[in-house]
Protein backbone atom coordinates (compact mmCIF):
# COMPACT_ATOMS: atom_id res chain seq x y z
CA UNK A 1 0.00 0.00 0.00
CA UNK A 2 1.37 3.33 -0.86
CA UNK A 3 2.04 5.69 1.46
CA UNK A 4 0.34 9.23 1.22
CA UNK A 5 2.29 12.33 0.34
CA UNK A 6 1.68 14.68 3.67
CA UNK A 7 -0.59 17.63 3.08
CA UNK A 8 1.97 20.24 3.34
CA UNK A 9 3.95 18.40 0.12
CA UNK A 10 0.75 19.59 -1.82
CA UNK A 11 0.67 22.95 -0.88
CA UNK A 12 4.17 23.52 -1.11
CA UNK A 13 4.93 22.14 -4.10
CA UNK A 14 2.46 24.03 -6.09
CA UNK A 15 3.01 27.35 -4.30
CA UNK A 16 6.95 26.63 -5.10
CA UNK A 17 6.06 26.10 -8.88
CA UNK A 18 3.74 29.35 -9.02
CA UNK A 19 6.40 31.41 -7.42
CA UNK A 20 9.14 30.38 -9.84
CA UNK A 21 7.26 31.04 -12.74
CA UNK A 22 6.02 34.63 -11.59
CA UNK A 23 9.60 35.28 -11.23
CA UNK A 24 10.30 34.26 -14.28
CA UNK A 25 7.60 36.41 -16.13
CA UNK A 26 8.54 39.20 -13.99
CA UNK A 27 11.91 38.46 -15.40
CA UNK A 28 10.94 38.25 -18.81
CA UNK A 29 8.87 41.31 -18.68
CA UNK A 30 11.63 43.33 -16.60
CA UNK A 31 14.32 42.71 -19.43
CA UNK A 32 12.30 42.89 -22.85
CA UNK A 33 9.64 45.17 -22.50
CA UNK A 34 9.85 48.54 -23.85
CA UNK A 35 7.87 50.02 -20.81
CA UNK A 36 11.07 49.65 -18.37
CA UNK A 37 13.32 51.31 -20.54
CA UNK A 38 14.27 55.39 -21.21
CA UNK A 39 14.58 56.12 -25.08
CA UNK A 40 14.94 59.57 -26.47
CA UNK A 41 12.37 60.87 -27.67
CA UNK A 42 11.44 61.04 -31.33
CA UNK A 43 8.17 62.83 -31.79
CA UNK A 44 6.78 65.78 -31.02
CA UNK A 45 7.12 66.87 -27.44
CA UNK A 46 3.56 67.30 -25.48
CA UNK A 47 3.66 66.91 -21.67
CA UNK A 48 0.37 66.02 -20.77
CA UNK A 49 0.36 64.40 -17.46
CA UNK A 50 1.23 67.30 -15.11
CA UNK A 51 -0.93 66.14 -11.46
CA UNK A 52 1.04 63.05 -11.35
CA UNK A 53 3.53 63.22 -8.22
CA UNK A 54 7.07 63.68 -9.92
CA UNK A 55 10.19 62.82 -7.97
CA UNK A 56 13.00 63.17 -10.02
CA UNK A 57 16.80 63.45 -9.06
CA UNK A 58 18.14 66.87 -8.14
CA UNK A 59 19.27 68.43 -11.42
CA UNK A 60 18.10 66.17 -13.79
CA UNK A 61 16.69 68.30 -17.12
CA UNK A 62 15.10 65.45 -17.79
CA UNK A 63 14.46 62.31 -16.22
CA UNK A 64 13.55 58.76 -17.51
CA UNK A 65 10.23 57.32 -17.24
CA UNK A 66 11.00 53.68 -16.00
CA UNK A 67 7.99 53.22 -14.20
CA UNK A 68 5.04 53.97 -11.70
CA UNK A 69 4.77 53.61 -8.50
CA UNK A 70 1.99 54.89 -5.96
CA UNK A 71 1.50 57.22 -8.56
CA UNK A 72 4.96 58.27 -8.78
CA UNK A 73 8.13 58.09 -11.00
CA UNK A 74 10.69 55.85 -10.50
CA UNK A 75 14.03 55.94 -11.81
CA UNK A 76 15.96 53.14 -13.06
CA UNK A 77 18.43 51.85 -10.86
CA UNK A 78 21.15 52.32 -13.58
CA UNK A 79 20.40 56.14 -13.41
CA UNK A 80 22.90 57.86 -10.85
CA UNK A 81 21.24 60.13 -8.45
CA UNK A 82 22.29 62.94 -10.39
CA UNK A 83 22.21 63.31 -14.16
CA UNK A 84 25.18 65.48 -14.72
CA UNK A 85 27.32 63.11 -12.31
CA UNK A 86 26.88 63.84 -8.54
CA UNK A 87 23.76 62.55 -6.24
CA UNK A 88 22.91 64.08 -2.88
CA UNK A 89 20.22 65.68 -0.52
CA UNK A 90 19.10 69.16 -0.16
CA UNK A 91 21.99 69.62 2.23
CA UNK A 92 23.86 68.00 0.14
CA UNK A 93 25.04 64.85 2.55
CA UNK A 94 25.52 62.25 0.40
CA UNK A 95 27.27 62.23 -2.27
CA UNK A 96 27.44 58.46 -4.86
CA UNK A 97 29.04 59.89 -7.41
CA UNK A 98 32.05 61.75 -8.44
CA UNK A 99 31.10 65.12 -10.03
CA UNK A 100 33.91 64.23 -12.68
CA UNK A 101 31.58 61.87 -13.85
CA UNK A 102 29.59 64.58 -15.97
CA UNK A 103 32.20 63.80 -19.16
CA UNK A 104 31.83 60.26 -18.51
CA UNK A 105 35.64 58.33 -20.12
CA UNK A 106 38.60 60.99 -20.10
CA UNK A 107 39.50 61.94 -22.93
CA UNK A 108 35.54 62.65 -23.51
CA UNK A 109 32.81 62.90 -25.45
CA UNK A 110 31.87 66.48 -24.62
CA UNK A 111 32.20 67.77 -28.11
CA UNK A 112 30.04 65.08 -29.71
CA UNK A 113 27.18 66.22 -27.63
CA UNK A 114 24.87 68.63 -28.93
CA UNK A 115 23.37 71.58 -26.65
CA UNK A 116 19.72 70.29 -27.88
CA UNK A 117 18.27 66.77 -26.68
CA UNK A 118 17.07 67.22 -30.26
CA UNK A 119 17.83 69.70 -32.32
CA UNK A 120 15.90 68.76 -35.47
CA UNK A 121 12.73 68.07 -33.49
CA UNK A 122 13.11 71.43 -31.75
CA UNK A 123 12.88 73.08 -34.86
CA UNK A 124 10.04 71.52 -36.56
CA UNK A 125 7.98 71.98 -33.06
CA UNK A 126 9.50 75.96 -33.14
CA UNK A 127 8.27 76.40 -36.85
CA UNK A 128 4.47 75.05 -35.94
CA UNK A 129 4.90 77.15 -32.56
CA UNK A 130 5.51 80.29 -34.54
CA UNK A 131 2.86 79.36 -36.50
CA UNK A 132 0.26 78.14 -34.80
CA UNK A 133 -0.04 78.81 -31.18
CA UNK A 134 -2.07 81.49 -29.65
CA UNK A 135 -2.38 82.93 -25.88
CA UNK A 136 -5.47 85.65 -24.72
CA UNK A 137 -4.48 87.85 -22.00
CA UNK A 138 -6.85 88.86 -19.72
CA UNK A 139 -7.77 92.94 -20.36
CA UNK A 140 -7.21 95.27 -18.32
CA UNK A 141 -8.09 99.22 -18.29
CA UNK A 142 -5.39 101.58 -17.69
CA UNK A 143 -7.51 103.52 -15.50
CA UNK A 144 -7.69 100.24 -13.32
CA UNK A 145 -6.53 101.33 -9.60
CA UNK A 146 -4.23 98.22 -10.03
CA UNK A 147 -3.43 98.93 -13.35
CA UNK A 148 0.08 99.01 -13.00
CA UNK A 149 0.04 95.14 -11.68
CA UNK A 150 -1.76 94.31 -14.81
CA UNK A 151 -0.35 96.13 -18.02
CA UNK A 152 3.27 95.86 -19.10
CA UNK A 153 5.97 98.76 -17.42
CA UNK A 154 6.11 101.61 -19.50
CA UNK A 155 9.95 101.50 -18.78
CA UNK A 156 13.03 99.40 -19.59
CA UNK A 157 12.97 96.45 -16.76
CA UNK A 158 15.53 96.76 -14.34
CA UNK A 159 17.25 94.27 -11.00
CA UNK A 160 17.04 90.73 -10.43
CA UNK A 161 13.37 89.87 -10.89
CA UNK A 162 13.23 91.51 -14.68
CA UNK A 163 12.74 88.46 -16.29
CA UNK A 164 9.01 88.95 -15.03
CA UNK A 165 8.53 92.31 -16.49
CA UNK A 166 10.24 91.64 -20.01
CA UNK A 167 8.18 88.66 -20.56
CA UNK A 168 5.20 90.86 -20.62
CA UNK A 169 6.51 93.67 -22.21
CA UNK A 170 7.48 90.80 -24.71
CA UNK A 171 4.56 89.25 -25.41
CA UNK A 172 2.67 92.17 -25.50
CA UNK A 173 4.71 92.89 -28.47
CA UNK A 174 4.56 89.32 -29.97
CA UNK A 175 2.33 88.08 -32.83
CA UNK A 176 1.32 85.25 -30.08
CA UNK A 177 -1.23 87.62 -28.49
CA UNK A 178 -5.11 86.80 -29.62
CA UNK A 179 -8.28 89.26 -28.67
CA UNK A 180 -10.43 86.31 -29.68
CA UNK A 181 -10.34 83.60 -26.22
CA UNK A 182 -11.75 80.98 -28.64
CA UNK A 183 -8.64 81.05 -30.69
CA UNK A 184 -6.67 80.83 -27.57
CA UNK A 185 -4.37 77.51 -26.68
CA UNK A 186 -3.66 79.40 -23.17
CA UNK A 187 -4.94 82.23 -20.83
CA UNK A 188 -2.17 84.95 -19.22
CA UNK A 189 -2.99 85.85 -15.59
CA UNK A 190 -0.88 88.71 -16.01
CA UNK A 191 -0.59 89.80 -12.75
CA UNK A 192 2.90 90.83 -11.24
CA UNK A 193 3.75 89.38 -8.23
CA UNK A 194 7.27 92.03 -8.07
CA UNK A 195 4.76 94.88 -8.52
CA UNK A 196 2.31 93.71 -5.65
CA UNK A 197 4.71 93.12 -3.71
CA UNK A 198 6.51 96.87 -3.76
CA UNK A 199 2.29 98.26 -3.45
CA UNK A 200 2.22 99.52 0.12
CA UNK A 201 -1.85 98.87 -0.51
CA UNK A 202 -0.65 95.26 -0.71
CA UNK A 203 2.74 94.04 0.17
CA UNK A 204 4.07 90.45 0.90
CA UNK A 205 1.54 89.36 3.27
CA UNK A 206 -1.49 90.44 0.90
CA UNK A 207 -0.38 88.81 -2.33
CA UNK A 208 -2.47 85.45 -1.55
CA UNK A 209 -5.50 87.15 -0.67
CA UNK A 210 -5.30 89.44 -3.37
CA UNK A 211 -4.52 86.44 -6.26
CA UNK A 212 -7.74 84.71 -4.62
CA UNK A 213 -9.89 87.35 -5.33
CA UNK A 214 -8.08 88.42 -8.94
CA UNK A 215 -8.96 84.47 -9.88
CA UNK A 216 -12.80 84.92 -8.19
CA UNK A 217 -12.81 87.67 -10.24
CA UNK A 218 -12.38 86.41 -13.54
CA UNK A 219 -13.68 83.25 -13.06
CA UNK A 220 -17.55 85.00 -12.81
CA UNK A 221 -16.37 87.13 -15.42
CA UNK A 222 -15.29 85.33 -18.28
CA UNK A 223 -16.01 81.08 -18.76
CA UNK A 224 -12.31 79.93 -19.29
CA UNK A 225 -11.51 79.54 -16.07
CA UNK A 226 -13.85 77.40 -14.58
CA UNK A 227 -14.20 75.27 -17.15
CA UNK A 228 -10.52 73.91 -17.17
CA UNK A 229 -10.26 74.78 -13.43
CA UNK A 230 -7.18 76.93 -14.97
CA UNK A 231 -5.68 74.06 -16.55
CA UNK A 232 -5.15 76.19 -19.45
CA UNK A 233 -4.07 79.16 -17.56
CA UNK A 234 -0.91 80.36 -16.66
CA UNK A 235 1.35 82.99 -15.07
CA UNK A 236 5.05 84.25 -14.71
CA UNK A 237 6.70 85.04 -11.50
CA UNK A 238 10.58 85.92 -10.86
CA UNK A 239 10.70 86.79 -7.13
CA UNK A 240 9.84 83.36 -4.77
CA UNK A 241 7.68 84.92 -3.04
CA UNK A 242 5.81 83.77 -6.49
CA UNK A 243 5.01 80.16 -5.69
CA UNK A 244 3.55 81.46 -1.88
CA UNK A 245 1.10 84.08 -3.38
CA UNK A 246 -1.02 80.45 -4.61
CA UNK A 247 -1.43 79.78 -0.52
CA UNK A 248 -5.58 81.02 -0.84
CA UNK A 249 -5.47 80.29 -4.36
CA UNK A 250 -4.88 76.21 -4.53
CA UNK A 251 -6.17 75.44 -8.38
CA UNK A 252 -3.48 77.93 -9.48
CA UNK A 253 -0.89 76.09 -7.83
CA UNK A 254 -2.50 72.85 -8.61
CA UNK A 255 -3.59 73.76 -12.00
CA UNK A 256 -2.32 76.63 -13.84
CA UNK A 257 1.05 76.47 -15.47
CA UNK A 258 3.66 78.45 -12.85
CA UNK A 259 6.67 80.04 -15.19
CA UNK A 260 8.89 80.77 -12.11
CA UNK A 261 13.06 81.81 -11.61
CA UNK A 262 12.53 79.82 -8.19
CA UNK A 263 11.87 76.26 -9.58
CA UNK A 264 12.97 73.39 -7.15
CA UNK A 265 12.59 69.88 -7.20
CA UNK A 266 12.37 70.29 -3.69
CA UNK A 267 10.07 72.43 -2.99
CA UNK A 268 6.34 70.73 -2.76
CA UNK A 269 4.79 73.55 -4.72
CA UNK A 270 6.23 73.57 -7.88
CA UNK A 271 5.51 70.42 -10.36
CA UNK A 272 8.25 69.71 -13.27
CA UNK A 273 6.43 69.13 -16.73
CA UNK A 274 3.46 71.06 -15.37
CA UNK A 275 5.06 74.25 -14.29
CA UNK A 276 8.49 75.54 -15.98
CA UNK A 277 11.78 77.37 -15.32
CA UNK A 278 12.45 80.59 -16.18
CA UNK A 279 15.97 82.45 -15.83
CA UNK A 280 16.64 85.19 -13.80
CA UNK A 281 19.09 87.58 -15.91
CA UNK A 282 20.70 90.97 -15.35
CA UNK A 283 19.68 93.50 -17.80
CA UNK A 284 22.17 94.24 -20.26
CA UNK A 285 22.03 96.47 -23.10
CA UNK A 286 24.02 95.62 -26.35
CA UNK A 287 25.36 92.83 -27.84
CA UNK A 288 27.57 90.21 -25.96
CA UNK A 289 31.37 91.15 -25.92
CA UNK A 290 33.67 89.42 -28.19
CA UNK A 291 35.80 87.24 -25.35
CA UNK A 292 38.47 85.96 -27.91
CA UNK A 293 41.04 88.27 -26.58
CA UNK A 294 39.87 87.01 -22.98
CA UNK A 295 43.00 86.10 -20.77
CA UNK A 296 41.39 83.58 -18.49
CA UNK A 297 43.63 83.12 -15.87
CA UNK A 298 41.19 82.26 -12.95
CA UNK A 299 39.95 78.92 -12.61
CA UNK A 300 37.05 79.97 -10.99
CA UNK A 301 35.36 82.47 -9.52
CA UNK A 302 32.09 83.62 -7.42
CA UNK A 303 31.25 86.93 -5.88
CA UNK A 304 28.30 87.04 -3.23
CA UNK A 305 26.21 87.36 -0.19
CA UNK A 306 27.03 84.82 2.14
CA UNK A 307 23.05 83.77 2.84
CA UNK A 308 22.63 79.97 2.74
CA UNK A 309 24.75 77.06 4.11
CA UNK A 310 26.37 76.32 0.92
CA UNK A 311 27.87 79.52 0.20
CA UNK A 312 29.14 79.69 4.00
CA UNK A 313 30.55 75.63 2.74
CA UNK A 314 32.21 77.51 -0.37
CA UNK A 315 33.68 80.73 1.34
CA UNK A 316 34.96 78.18 4.19
CA UNK A 317 36.81 75.76 1.57
CA UNK A 318 38.15 78.43 -0.72
CA UNK A 319 37.85 81.70 0.31
CA UNK A 320 41.90 82.10 0.26
CA UNK A 321 42.84 80.23 -2.44
CA UNK A 322 45.24 81.21 -5.18
CA UNK A 323 42.88 79.83 -8.49
CA UNK A 324 39.38 79.75 -7.02
CA UNK A 325 38.32 83.60 -6.26
CA UNK A 326 35.56 83.30 -3.87
CA UNK A 327 34.52 86.57 -2.72
CA UNK A 328 31.42 87.81 0.16
CA UNK A 329 31.26 91.97 0.17
CA UNK A 330 32.04 94.17 -2.41
CA UNK A 331 34.18 93.53 -5.18
CA UNK A 332 37.84 95.38 -5.59
CA UNK A 333 37.42 95.16 -9.66
CA UNK A 334 34.73 94.94 -11.75
CA UNK A 335 32.46 92.22 -11.83
CA UNK A 336 32.53 92.10 -15.52
CA UNK A 337 36.19 91.81 -15.38
CA UNK A 338 36.05 88.77 -12.90
CA UNK A 339 33.89 87.06 -15.49
CA UNK A 340 35.93 87.34 -18.77
CA UNK A 341 39.12 86.87 -16.54
CA UNK A 342 37.50 83.48 -15.30
CA UNK A 343 37.49 79.54 -17.24
CA UNK A 344 34.73 78.77 -15.06
CA UNK A 345 32.16 80.79 -12.92
CA UNK A 346 30.59 79.66 -9.76
CA UNK A 347 26.45 80.00 -9.53
CA UNK A 348 25.65 78.57 -5.74
CA UNK A 349 22.26 78.47 -4.48
CA UNK A 350 21.61 81.22 -1.98
CA UNK A 351 18.07 81.37 -0.34
CA UNK A 352 16.69 79.95 -3.89
CA UNK A 353 17.86 77.73 -6.14
CA UNK A 354 18.08 80.58 -8.74
CA UNK A 355 20.50 83.48 -9.37
CA UNK A 356 21.36 86.09 -12.50
CA UNK A 357 24.95 84.23 -12.29
CA UNK A 358 24.23 81.43 -14.64
CA UNK A 359 22.91 84.11 -17.04
CA UNK A 360 25.88 86.28 -16.13
CA UNK A 361 28.35 83.80 -17.47
CA UNK A 362 26.82 82.57 -20.37
CA UNK A 363 26.73 86.51 -21.08
CA UNK A 364 30.76 86.76 -20.51
CA UNK A 365 31.50 83.38 -22.10
CA UNK A 366 32.41 81.95 -18.75
CA UNK A 367 31.07 77.99 -18.11
CA UNK A 368 29.08 77.66 -15.27
CA UNK A 369 29.44 75.66 -12.77
CA UNK A 370 26.25 74.92 -11.05
CA UNK A 371 25.96 74.24 -7.24
CA UNK A 372 22.32 73.76 -6.64
CA UNK A 373 20.71 70.68 -5.82
CA UNK A 374 17.24 69.97 -6.93
CA UNK A 375 17.62 73.34 -9.40
CA UNK A 376 14.85 72.45 -12.25
CA UNK A 377 17.28 74.18 -15.11
CA UNK A 378 15.14 77.20 -17.47
CA UNK A 379 14.96 75.58 -20.88
CA UNK A 380 15.81 71.71 -19.56
CA UNK A 381 12.73 70.08 -21.93
CA UNK A 382 14.67 71.64 -25.13
CA UNK A 383 18.83 72.09 -24.24
CA UNK A 384 21.17 69.85 -22.47
CA UNK A 385 23.19 71.36 -19.99
CA UNK A 386 25.69 68.70 -19.58
CA UNK A 387 27.03 69.82 -22.95
CA UNK A 388 27.72 73.65 -22.02
CA UNK A 389 27.62 73.64 -17.78
CA UNK A 390 28.79 71.28 -15.05
CA UNK A 391 26.95 70.37 -11.73
CA UNK A 392 28.39 69.53 -8.68
CA UNK A 393 26.57 68.77 -5.52
CA UNK A 394 27.32 70.30 -2.21
CA UNK A 395 28.84 67.85 -0.48
CA UNK A 396 31.61 68.08 -3.33
CA UNK A 397 32.71 71.70 -3.02
CA UNK A 398 35.77 70.90 -0.77
CA UNK A 399 36.70 68.19 -3.69
CA UNK A 400 36.16 71.58 -6.36
CA UNK A 401 39.87 72.40 -7.36
CA UNK A 402 40.25 68.40 -8.01
CA UNK A 403 37.30 68.23 -9.97
CA UNK A 404 37.99 71.44 -12.56
CA UNK A 405 41.55 70.93 -12.89
CA UNK A 406 40.77 67.30 -14.03
CA UNK A 407 38.39 68.97 -17.19
CA UNK A 408 41.12 69.05 -20.33
CA UNK A 409 41.71 71.83 -22.49
CA UNK A 410 39.50 69.76 -25.52
CA UNK A 411 36.80 69.24 -22.91
CA UNK A 412 36.75 73.24 -21.52
CA UNK A 413 36.86 74.17 -25.44
CA UNK A 414 33.95 71.94 -26.21
CA UNK A 415 31.86 73.39 -22.97
CA UNK A 416 33.17 76.77 -23.70
CA UNK A 417 31.92 76.79 -27.49
CA UNK A 418 28.57 75.15 -26.69
CA UNK A 419 28.25 78.41 -23.96
CA UNK A 420 28.47 80.58 -27.29
CA UNK A 421 26.13 78.73 -28.84
CA UNK A 422 23.33 78.92 -26.51
CA UNK A 423 24.07 82.13 -24.53
CA UNK A 424 21.77 83.69 -26.76
CA UNK A 425 18.60 81.92 -25.15
CA UNK A 426 19.41 83.74 -21.99
CA UNK A 427 18.82 87.77 -23.40
CA UNK A 428 15.52 89.39 -23.13
CA UNK A 429 14.37 91.85 -26.07
CA UNK A 430 11.79 94.32 -26.71
CA UNK A 431 10.47 93.33 -29.25
CA UNK A 432 11.51 89.56 -29.34
CA UNK A 433 14.15 88.27 -31.80
CA UNK A 434 14.28 84.34 -32.69
CA UNK A 435 15.05 81.67 -30.13
CA UNK A 436 15.54 84.56 -27.17
CA UNK A 437 14.52 84.24 -23.60
CA UNK A 438 10.59 85.01 -24.94
CA UNK A 439 10.91 82.73 -27.12
CA UNK A 440 12.27 79.60 -25.43
CA UNK A 441 9.24 80.41 -22.79
CA UNK A 442 6.97 80.58 -25.05
CA UNK A 443 8.40 77.06 -26.21
CA UNK A 444 8.29 75.91 -22.62
CA UNK A 445 4.21 76.84 -22.62
CA UNK A 446 3.93 75.40 -26.17
CA UNK A 447 4.96 71.77 -25.02
CA UNK A 448 2.18 72.42 -22.16
CA UNK A 449 -0.38 73.72 -23.97
CA UNK A 450 -3.71 71.33 -24.47
CA UNK A 451 -4.28 69.46 -27.86
CA UNK A 452 -7.71 69.56 -27.12
CA UNK A 453 -9.34 73.43 -27.06
CA UNK A 454 -12.70 73.54 -25.30
CA UNK A 455 -15.83 75.11 -26.92
CA UNK A 456 -17.71 77.49 -25.56
CA UNK A 457 -21.14 75.76 -26.64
Amino acid sequence: MAHSLPSKTFFFVPATLALVTTLSILFYIFTTSTLFISHPHKHKLHLKQPYVSFQPSPLTPNPPLNGFKNGSFLLSEKSPPNAFGGGGNEDGTVSQLSSRSHFGPKGSSVSNIDVFHDGDVFLEDYREMNRSFKIYVYPHRRNDPFAHVFLPVDFEPGGNYASESYFKKALMKSHFVTKDPRKADLFFLPFSIARLRHDHRVGTGGIPSFIRDYISNISREYPYWNRSGGADHFYVACHSIGRSAMEKAAQVKLNAIQIVCSSSYFVSRYFPHKDASIPQVWPRTGDPPDIATCKRNKLAFFAGSVNSPVREKLLESWRNDSVIFAHHGRLKTPYADELLGSKFCLHVKGFEVNTARIADSLYYGCVPIIIANYYDLPFADVLNWKSFSIAVVTVDIPSLKKILQQITSDEYSALQRNVLKVRKHFQWHVPPTDFDAFFMVMYELWLRRSSIRISNG
